[in-house]
């Protein structure tokens, strides 16, 4: 069985190979085919003599979660239920505790908890680290291993035994599981003086329209300048995030290109913009919870000279994962290329560096259950801007911002 799987598999790559130059493709379909055998050879070696009978499937789902894992800490494996979870999420409702997480240098990493979601009212908080679910060491698990342990059904504990990034203290919390609903746009209002603020959760399908509509509503109000906060957005979709920072872009203005590993490199330039928001003064928010897509509209408003970064460094996840659906419903999601900032800069590993430094934000302790749960039955009060310091030090900048645009 296992031969006959390799044979198939074999004759598939040589009909693909046909239409490959018959150079050094040729040499590395045969190093392939070599390989290959030996990979076989193994196969077979377990499914004969190990203690245990052992389904196909799982041997050949392992060796392929293997191929994945040596790969980097993005790429993974999905088996058909995985993919399907995937897919799952795009829909912005699901189960769970509301934290993007990644496997960094071998620790499970939180790269960004969602606001108002039970992970963020836990406490937890970009760069934290994970040591433990339930009681069982996160050490050498699998991205996808991790986040089926985080979800469950909602009303469901999970105790976690976190490492905080800032204080270097272990910590542990137990958080009940909910239905995370993804907001796009969490927050647009006029904050004061025609400074309107704009938060952005995440970079999704529908995020570019949604935002139209916000500004199209904040300049009905008066809107003579933007705070857009992209703190603890963890990314999304890249053609989201082109199309957000197109907005404020002229025409042909790069924003991000990709390079893959043949060397190819794709640039992406802003598309047609409205003149309105062309001049308004603007100020952008980023945080260590900012990743992949936020890190690319904040650098790219930057480098084109639209926007001001404030804050702390963001993340520094900037890779290409590109999901490729397999025969049997499975998938695979892999690297492909990694992101340049206009200027050219990398910023994977290395994040993006505000223009103006603030550190301190709204107090990182967990506030208790019943607080929120009255915040719940106030949702008319008016939002309390003045209570996060980074926002009031934004504030400030625009108005010198809009007291020089005044001048001119």
């Amino acid at each position: 069985m296992v031969r006959k799987f390799f044979t198939l598999l074999l004759v598939g790559l040589f009909c693909f190979s046909c239409n490959l130059s018959f150079s050094s493709e040729e040499k590395a379909k045969d190093e392939l085919y070599r390989e290959l055998d030996l990979l076989g050879e193994a196969l077979s070696i377990v499914s004969k003599k190990y203690v245990e009978e052992k389904p196909l499937k799982d041997l050949i789902y392992g060796a392929i979660e293997g191929v994945a894992s040596s790969l980097d800490s993005y790429s993974q494996f999905l088996k058909p239920e995985d993919y399907k979870e995937l897919l799952v999420e795009t829909e912005g409702k699901f189960g769970g505790l509301g934290i993007e997480i990644t496997i960094r240098d071998g620790l499970l990493t939180v790269v960004s908890p969602l606001e108002d979601t039970p992970a963020f009212k836990a406490g937890l908080r970009a760069g934290d680290i994970i040591v433990k679910i339930n009681g069982e060491i996160t050490k050498g698990i699998t991205l996808n291993e991790a986040v089926k342990r985080l979800r469950g059904q909602p009303g469901t504990q999970v105790k976690l035994t976190v490492l905080k990034e800032k204080t270097k203290q272990i910590e542990e919390v137990t958080i009940t599981r909910d239905i995370i609903k993804i907001q796009d746009i969490k927050r647009a209002l006029i904050l004061e003086d025609g400074i309107a603020y704009l938060k952005l959760s995440e970079f999704r399908e529908n995020t570019a329209k949604e935002l139209d509509q916000a500004l199209k509503d904040l300049e009905k109000k008066g809107m003579e300048a933007l705070i857009l906060d992209l703190r603890n957005n963890p990314g999304g979709l890249l053609v989201s995030a082109v199309e957000v920072a197109s907005r404020f872009l002229p025409k042909e203005k790069v924003i991000v290109s990709t390079k893959s590993r043949n060397a190819e490199t794709l640039v992406y330039k802003s598309l047609s913009s409205s003149s309105k928001y062309l001049d308004i003064p603007m100020v952008v928010l980023i945080n260590r919870g900012s990743a992949s897509g936020s890190e690319i509209v904040a650098a790219a408003l930057r480098e084109n000279k639209r926007a001001i970064l404030i804050g702390e460094k963001s993340f520094g996840k900037a890779s290409v994962q590109s999901v490729l659906p397999l025969s049997d419903g499975s998938a695979l999601r892999i690297t492909t290329a990694k992101y340049y900032t206009p200027e050219g800069k990398s910023i994977h590993q290395n994040g993006v560096e505000p223009d103006i430094v603030v550190t301190k934000e709204v107090s990182d302790q967990p506030e208790q259950e019943d607080v929120f749960e009255r915040i719940k039955e106030e949702r008319s009060k008016e939002f309390d801007y003045k209570k996060d310091y980074q926002l009031v030090r934004a504030i400030d900048l625009v108005k010198g911002l809009l007291v020089l645009s005044h001048k001119e």
